[in-house]
């Protein structure tokens, strides 16, 4: 199979042409092309007046040796990849000890899923509720202002990226094709097959909600477990006289002991108690860098205009995304994260007393706003401390929020021009926001450190430049975003074992190894594959 990359065509092509330009690209009759199939379809939408799609196909033709020689030097021509993954191994008949994975979101649950498919029988620990126990909790917080702290949009089943717009792509290495992998089990466990071929593949959190309770029934016929309510509060670690550290298994909450030599530790970014827990134990953490900031709100058809010009609302592009980036004066990167098409800004708070925003679609993404995360980098220099020095500089920042916005979950807001020109918001515009509870008039810039808000400052009108009406006055920011990555990381070696605890496997966003649900989910398999070749006494794969 051959494939060919780069090829472009125009927006509204006929279905024809796409077999028409490879024929014309290869030069090739019709009859040599004996199958065509599309791996990716993106578009380019530099030249509003002329929005192009961009194909990568693969292709059967009658004598691909001869076209391959022909366009020897031509880098968009050339054989396909073989992604179809491979297990590493097959666990035993007999398995002493079982392995565990403490935690349900996407590194979690692809970890279990490649586990139970190598035969390995997981049992998979999740602190909080099946996933439609949970969202009933959530939307208890949005709707009523209860929150449950271990049920909510960053506890339970299907982790924080349930509660999201559902992104599966990343700019992640990925030499095996593990993300390949995700995505077919995705399209298995129901996602739309075309997530296998748009550029940009999303799914929505009602889609998100019943392809996890798929996967775990899939996990759970192949002799997986799952234990919800179940939240990890120590770990059993032998000492050996060397001072070599082996994992034993865990202590529940409730005091259960469940034994164990290999132990995934895929917790996600929110997971706060757990990394005290950790530094407690003397596993081996770090501080790393993270951003924080607000969330920004346009109206969605202002967004599809100043990006597809006359196409804005073609049916093929769908509702427009951005992401921008500026390198302000002060030395911090400010840049939008997590842009959600058409979708909402939701209450993301996982401990009482405390504000945190996030952002979500559905499938459609037909709200009427479009929402992303505007945040500056901070890092271990601005909260000297130790490894969790992070953690207490997000709780200051949330904290912050909660008493501005009104101490009942009520987040506070300003608009851009209001924020721009250094006053408080009294009343917002036409712009309405869309995060439930509901939002709180007031100032941003007492909330957030003095750099972030020169920074965001600074960024705002750049950003107008390319995306005009990016600065408009009405446009609503609502405070704060807090959680873009973990505060820290769980260090580990080229084996995949904690650092200094043998058997214990840190993986995900939470021990600082992922950013969103398909690499989080990549980095889960590979986490398998390391507890697998563990187990079986295999040679690290150093490709990986």
């Amino acid at each position: 199979m051959l494939r060919l990359t780069e090829l472009k065509l125009p927006l509204d092509h006929e279905e024809a042409a796409l077999r028409a330009a490879v024929l014309a690209r290869l030069g090739i009759p019709d009859d040599a092309l004996l199958e065509m199939r599309v791996f990716r379809r993106g578009y380019d939408a530099r030249r509003k007046s002329a929005i192009r799609l961009i194909y990568t196909l693969d292709l059967v033709l009658r004598d691909e040796a001869a076209v391959l020689a022909r366009f020897a030097a031509d880098p968009h021509v050339g054989p396909s990849p073989d992604t179809r993954y491979r297990f590493v191994g097959r666990a035993p008949e007999r398995l002493a000890r079982r392995p565990l994975v403490i935690g349900a979101g996407p590194c979690g649950l692809m970890a279990a899923l490649v586990l139970a498919q190598m035969g390995f029988r997981p049992v998979i620990l999740e602190r909080g509720k099946v996933v439609r126990e949970r969202t009933k909790d959530t939307w208890g917080l949005w709707r009523r202002s209860e929150l449950n702290p271990e049920s909510n949009v960053q506890f339970g089943e299907g982790g924080a990226g349930t509660f999201s717009d559902g992104k599966l792509y990343s700019q992640i290495k990925d030499p095996q094709h593990h993300g390949r992998k995700v995505l077919e089990e995705f399209v298995k466990a129901g996602a739309p097959e075309e997530i296998l071929t748009v550029s940009k593949p999303h799914i929505g959190t009602f889609r998100l909600v019943t392809m996890v309770e798929s996967m775990r029934a899939t996990i759970e016929s192949l002799g997986g477990e799952y234990r919800f309510n179940s939240k990890v509060a120590d770990l059993l670690i032998d000492r050996a006289a060397d001072g070599a550290r082996q994992i034993r298994g865990v202590v529940l909450e409730d005091g259960a002991i469940l034994e164990s030599d290999h132990v995934v530790l895929a917790v996600g970014h929110s997971a706060r108690d757990t990394f005290a827990m950790l530094e407690k134990r003397g596993v081996y953490l770090e501080a790393k860098p993270f951003s924080v900031g607000v969330r920004i709100e346009h109206p969605q058809g202002m967004i599809d205009r100043c990006r597809f010009g006359d196409f804005a609302g073609n049916k093929t592009l769908g509702a427009a995304d951005y992401k921008l980036v500026h390198h302000a004066g002060n030395g911090r990167a400010v840049y939008s994260f997590c842009m959600c098409p058409g979708g909402t800004v939701v209450a993301a708070a996982s401990e009482p007393g405390r504000v945190v925003t996030n952002g979500m679609s559905q499938y459609s993404r037909a709200e009427r706003n479009a929402n992303a995360a505007l945040v500056v980098s901070v890092g271990p220099e601005d909260y000297p401390g130790g490894p969790l020095a992070g953690i207490d500089f997000q709780r200051r920042l949330e904290e912050a929020a909660f008493e501005a916005g009104g101490r009942d979950y009520r987040a506070p807001a300003q608009t851009v021009g209001d924020f721009l020109a250094g006053r408080p918001s009294a009343a917002l515009g036409e712009v309405i926001p869309s995060y439930k509870p509901g939002v709180t008039p007031t100032d941003l810039a007492a909330l957030l450190p003095d750099f972030a808000v020169a920074a965001l400052r600074e960024a705002i009108p750049a950003f107008d430049r390319q995306l005009k009406g990016y600065a408009r006055p009405d446009a609503v920011m609502t405070g704060l975003e807090t959680r873009t990555s973990s505060p820290v990381r769980v260090r580990r070696g080229a084996d995949g074992h904690s650092l200094n605890t043998h058997g214990l496997f840190p993986a995900g966003e939470g021990a600082g190894y992922a950013g969103g649900i398909l690499s989080a989910g990549v980095d889960g398999i590979r986490t398998a594959e390391a507890v697998a070749r563990s187990m079986l006494g295999l040679a690290v794969d150093q490709a990986a």
